[in-house]
């Protein structure tokens, strides 16, 4: 900690709240204006945290007696809002606190030993039933005693903790650092996976250890080692078609003939008024055939009754001949009766 003397007795003179924040605010306005993402850390009523995860890092700095005796000191300065800026980092936390002056925090935190972080994903395995209630602090008991151990848990300890700020202040934990490790339990209610950020862990290596637990239960249950379409769809929470039922529902298409296209539309039926008018139209088309084969015919006939020597008469023609009545007929008709 820096030291200097004011007045003659080493502190500064005393600077009401409404002036720190009126201070405050001006200086971070202009860090704004730099391009700083100012996060201040806001306190909702009297109580600093919440939620599961902000409770239990309050309760776990201040389960140690050296922490416990001067983290208080810090508690007003994080109700009043003096915190003006917090910054949660992999195994560090940078923070800006109001008080005389408008102090700097530097906290260091180890990060999490892998082999630590690998017991913990063990004695979790098969216990945590999603992310969201991991975040939400939704854990059976055994898993919050898992991870709030004092010693084998996630929340550092005090030796692995490194403490700086730049006020006046002798003390190693003065309460511009303890108003900042206030802040951070505030601050987890919010965001819970900053905890796992700060230990340089990620949270969703929980669920994964979680799944592969379950996945080895439902395999072990039989010799071999596939699992059965009951097993996944109880495992990952889906409806899975088993092959029996592909079976009964699918029939085998068959194959198209070569040289025509499989992709082909079906043919709708036809409704009433268009199957009528069909059924006109073929009508007619069948009369007229009919016709242009009789005169047809009668024209052959013609044709094979004529003479050798003679000239040959064209079909059209023996059709008009045929069409003309004959001079017995035009007798039968003149005649009277």
């Amino acid at each position: 900690m820096a030291y200097g003397s004011y007045n003659g007795y080493g502190w500064r003179p005393y600077v009401s709240v409404g002036q720190r924040r009126a201070q405050a605010r001006t200086e971070m306005n202009a860090l704004r204006t730099k391009g700083v993402d100012v996060q201040p850390v806001v306190i909702d009523g009297r109580k600093i945290a919440k939620t599961f995860w902000g409770e239990a890092w309050c309760d776990h700095l201040e389960s140690f007696s050296d922490y416990a005796n001067r983290l208080p000191r810090g508690r007003t300065y994080v109700r009043n809002g003096s915190v003006c800026h917090l910054e949660i980092k992999q195994g560090e936390i940078l923070a800006k606190v109001s008080g005389s002056d408008l102090y700097n925090i530097h906290i260091q935190i180890k990060t999490l030993p892998p082999k630590k972080w690998k017991d913990i994903k063990t004695r979790c395995a098969g216990q945590v039933g999603s992310l969201l209630e991991l975040l939400q602090g939704k854990l059976s008991g055994h898993v919050m005693q898992v991870v709030t151990n004092r010693n084998e848990g996630l929340f550092p300890l005090p030796g692995e903790i490194s403490l700086d700020c730049d006020c006046p202040d002798w003390a190693v934990m003065c309460k511009h650092v303890a108003a900042v490790l206030y802040g951070v339990g505030a601050r987890l209610d919010q965001q819970p996976e900053l905890l796992f950020k700060l230990r340089g862990v990620d949270h969703e290596e929980l669920i994964a250890a979680d799944a592969e637990a379950a996945v080895s239960a439902a395999t072990s249950r039989g010799k071999s080692k596939r699992l059965a379409g009951d097993d996944l769809s109880d495992v990952f929470g889906i409806d899975l078609e088993t092959s029996d039922d592909a079976k009964t529902t699918k029939k085998p298409r068959k194959k198209a003939a070569k040289g025509v296209a499989t992709n082909s539309r079906p043919v709708k039926t036809p409704g009433k008024a268009v199957a009528k008018t069909a059924a006109k139209v073929s009508a007619k088309t069948s009369a007229k055939t009919a016709a242009k084969k009789t005169s047809a015919k009668a024209a052959g006939k013609m044709a094979e009754a004529t003479e050798p020597g003679a000239k040959k008469v064209t079909v059209k023609k023996a059709v008009k001949k045929a069409a003309q009545p004959t001079a017995a007929a035009k007798k039968r008709a003149v005649a009277p009766r």
